[in-house]
C-alpha cells in the first residue's frame, strides 16, 4: 500500500491516539468521582464501546486523508513493436489486389489502430537494406504516416529487415558477424520487444536464419505476415518481367526461430484477421487503486454506530 501524504497519516493517527488516551483518563476520572459520591456505575471505569467505535472511525478518516492506494498487478500489452514492411520490387505484384504493398499497408494500419497507447510503435522499410522511417513512439500517428509514405523499390533481404528492426529497438546500429571467427553482437535483453515482418518472403539475400537467432538471443519476438499467393504472378522490375510468389516457408522459419507465429494474408479477407492475430506479449505492472473512498464509507459507518451507542449508553454524544 502507498500513501500520497504520509505526514497526514502520522499526524492523524497521533491525534486519534491522543483522543484515545484522553477518553481512558476521562472514564477513570468519572469512575473515581462516582465512587467518592458513593455511586457504583457498571463499566464506569472504562470508555464505552461507542467511544471506541468513534475513535476507530476517526482513525480510518486519518488514513483516508493521506491518499492510500493499493498496488494491483494488471496485465497489459506494452513495450516496443517494430513493423518491418517489405518495399522490394516484388511487393508491386498484384496477385492480391490492388497490390502486395497496398495489402501490407492495410495490415500495418489495422494493427497500429488496434494498439493501446502503452505500446511504442516504429516502422522499418526494408528491401536489400533497411531504413527506420519512424522511431518507436507512443504517438501512433507517426507510424501511420510512415506507412502511408512507403514505395516499392529494390530487392529483398529478410536479414536486413531483422537487423534494421533490432537497430530501431536498441537505438544503435546492429550488424551480423562478418565471419565465423567473429562473435555475434551483444544486444542486451529486450523481452518486451516485438518485430512484425510484413512481406512476401521472396528473399534474394541470405543469413535470415542468423538474424533470427540474433533476435532470439536478445529476447525479441518475431511474428511474420505473408502477403501474396503461393501461385504468384509476374511483376516488372527495372524493365524486366520476373515471376514472384509468396514464400511462406521462409517467413515461417523466421518466426519459429524466436517463438513467433506466421500469419497468412493471401486474400482480402485475411488482412484484418492477420493484424488481429499478431501476438503481443503481456507484461504485468503494478497499478495504484485508490482506497480513500472505501475507507471514508467505513469511517462514516463507524462514526454513526459509535454516536448511536454513546447516546444509548449515556444519553449524550461522547
Amino acid at each position: 500500500m502507498t500513501f500520497d501524504t504520509p505526514v497526514l497519516l502520522v499526524a492523524g493517527l497521533l491525534l486519534v491516539a491522543a483522543l484515545a488516551v484522553a477518553a481512558v483518563r476521562f472514564a477513570r476520572r468519572r469512575a473515581a468521582l462516582l465512587a467518592e459520591a458513593g455511586v457504583a456505575a457498571r463499566g464506569a471505569g472504562s470508555a464505552g464501546s461507542g467511544v471506541w467505535l468513534t475513535l476507530a472511525g476517526l482513525a480510518l478518516l486519518a488514513v483516508a486523508a493521506s491518499g492510500p492506494a493499493a498496488l494491483i498487478p494488471v496485465p497489459r500489452a506494452a513495450g516496443v513493436v517494430i513493423l518491418a514492411v517489405d518495399v522490394s520490387g516484388s511487393m508491386g505484384a498484384t496477385d492480391i489486389a490492388p497490390s502486395r504493398l497496398a495489402a501490407a499497408q492495410q495490415v500495418a494500419r489495422s494493427f497500429i489502430e488496434d494498439q493501446p497507447g502503452s505500446v511504442d510503435i516504429g516502422v522499418v522499410a526494408f528491401e536489400e537494406g533497411a531504413l527506420t522511417t519512424a522511431r518507436p513512439d507512443a504517438d501512433h500517428s507517426l507510424a501511420l504516416a510512415a506507412i502511408d509514405r512507403l514505395k516499392v523499390t529494390g530487392g529483398t533481404s529478410l536479414a536486413a529487415a531483422i537487423t534494421g528492426s533490432l537497430s530501431a529497438i536498441t537505438g544503435k546500429p546492429v550488424a551480423l558477424a562478418r565471419g565465423q571467427e567473429d562473435s555475434p553482437p551483444d544486444l542486451g535483453y529486450w523481452p518486451s520487444a516485438t518485430i512484425v515482418i510484413i512481406s512476401d518472403g521472396h528473399d534474394l539475400g541470405a543469413r535470415a536464419d542468423e538474424a533470427a537467432d540474433l533476435a532470439a538471443r536478445a529476447g525479441v519476438h518475431i511474428d511474420t505476415v505473408g502477403v501474396g499467393t503461393a501461385a504468384g504472378t509476374s511483376v516488372k522490375v527495372d524493365g524486366y518481367r520476373l515471376q514472384t510468389a509468396l514464400d511462406a516457408e521462409a517467413l515461417t522459419a523466421v518466426a519459429k526461430a524466436t517463438g513467433g507465429t506466421y500469419h497468412p494474408a493471401s486474400t482480402a479477407g485475411d488482412l484484418g484477421s492477420a493484424a488481429s492475430a499478431i501476438d503481443l506479449r503481456l507484461t504485468v505492472s503494478d497499478e495504484p487503486m485508490p482506497l480513500a473512498g472505501a475507507l471514508i464509507c467505513c469511517a462514516l459507518a463507524l462514526l454513526g454506530a459509535g454516536s448511536a451507542l454513546t447516546i444509548l449508553r449515556s444519553g449524550r454524544v461522547i
